[in-house]
């Protein structure tokens, strides 16, 4: 069993910049695909971005192209998500999960941590 721990949400300016991350324990880290998803209220959970296990290969939802990244530190049992140039659209519940695939999908993973809140104002 995976527990996953978010941290480092918060109330933002547009434009501004922070940097999310993801505790995991209870599990071999390295052994996992991570990956962040986001939640607005109302809407349904999108994915963000994932990560391999080693770390070498990243793929990014379009909302987060060209803005986030996706890093992970095996050795911290830590992934992270920075995230640049935010906007109002950024605004969210987000969300680390583990998968023992490397996936896009929210169905593959199989550990969620219980969310961070994002959000961003002028």
């Amino acid at each position: 069993q995976v527990q996953l721990v978010e941290s480092g949400g918060g109330l933002i300016n547009t434009g501004g910049s922070l940097r999310l991350s993801c505790l995991a324990s209870g599990g071999t880290f390295s052994m996992y695909g991570m990956g962040w998803f986001r939640q607005a209220t109302g809407k349904e959970r999108e994915f963000v971005a994932a990560i391999s296990w080693t770390g070498s290969s990243t793929i990014y939802g379009n909302s987060a192209k060209g803005r986030f990244t996706i890093s992970r530190d095996n050795a911290k049992n830590t992934v992270y998500l920075q995230m640049d140039s935010l906007d109002f659209e950024d605004t969210a519940v987000y969300y680390c999960a583990a998968a023992e695939v490397y996936s896009i999908l929210a169905g593959s993973y199989k550990f969620w941590g219980q969310g961070t809140q994002v959000t961003v104002s002028s």
